[in-house]
């Protein structure tokens, strides 16, 4: 029995479809199941030390989620910067901290964009009815669906130091993980059994009272970039709660328990 040339031709583009969705799943499971090399794991203790602390018990989730990004994303450099091995570890590891014990990935994301140091857009801002040409500076960028740009004096220094607050690579991570909802707001996809409200009033209660510290001139443990608006709260937020956790979970007890169910990590705990 044969089949008219005009049926078969759906048959082979299911089918087609079909095989490349079974082996893209099965070299994602190859992937989160390959540990690093010896080579890979010294660099990434000597570049990203915070790791040294991870737990035991999650260090091949975090390998196998290194070796994912690896493959899926392509490190582009920018003003003549040549990217290595060094900084794709570097920049991988860092990133893949936020998602190691997490059921959410970094889907949409294809390109890190990597300049030598801070760099400036040569983008406009609005004002009302008048766009300002004013070429800040800027230390990184997160797109909606990627790319990711990163300035690496900056990222290399945010890996390198984990104990003073500032990390370009988390931060912008965090706006990754943020705009998975489909906007970028400060709400990402919460845990299963997480509740909206107690998110909400534990992000809220901790931007306003941040927001009141930085307008009064007063230190505060959340990088004063985080009184900007919400979304950028949720990012420095992240930040300090792995560069500074004990002290996050001392001074807004509520936003880390909501960050620790959320990324399902306590590093207030790690040794």
């Amino acid at each position: 029995m044969s089949f008219p040339p005009l049926l078969l031709l759906p048959v082979l583009i299911i089918a087609v479809l079909l095989y490349r969705r079974i082996s893209s799943h099965q070299k994602r499971k190859r992937l989160l199941a390959t540990p690093l090399t010896p080579q890979q794991r010294e660099v990434v203790a000597r570049l990203v030390p915070i790791l040294r602390r991870l737990p035991q018990s999650l260090r091949p989730q975090l390998e196998g989620k290194i070796n994912l990004f690896l493959h899926q994303v392509t490190f582009r450099g920018n003003n003549g910067l040549e990217i290595t091995d060094a900084m794709r570890l570097s920049i991988a590891a860092q990133a893949c901290l936020l998602v190691v014990n997490s059921p959410v990935w970094f889907t949409t994301l294809k390109n890190v964009l990597v300049y030598p140091s801070a760099f400036v857009t040569h983008r406009g801002t609005h004002d009302g009815f008048v766009i300002h040409d004013d070429n800040p500076a800027m230390l990184g960028e997160s797109w909606a669906r990627g790319p990711v740009v990163l300035s690496w004096d900056h990222a290399l220094q945010g890996g390198l130091d984990h104990e003073d607050g500032h990390n370009v690579v988390i931060h912008e991570f965090a706006h990754q993980l943020d705009g998975l909802t489909g906007h970028t707001d400060g709400i990402p996809i919460l845990r299963k059994g997480q509740r909206y409200d107690g998110w909400e009033k534990a992000m809220l209660d901790a931007y306003h009272d941040h927001v009141e510290r930085v307008e009064r001139g007063q230190g505060s443990l959340i990088d004063p970039y985080g009184a900007t608006n919400h979304e950028e709260f949720f990012a420095e937020a992240i930040v300090a709660f792995f560069e500074k956790p004990q002290a996050l979970q001392r001074e807004e007890p509520a936003l880390y328990a909501q960050l620790s169910q959320l990324l399902a990590l306590d590093p207030a705990q790690w040794a």
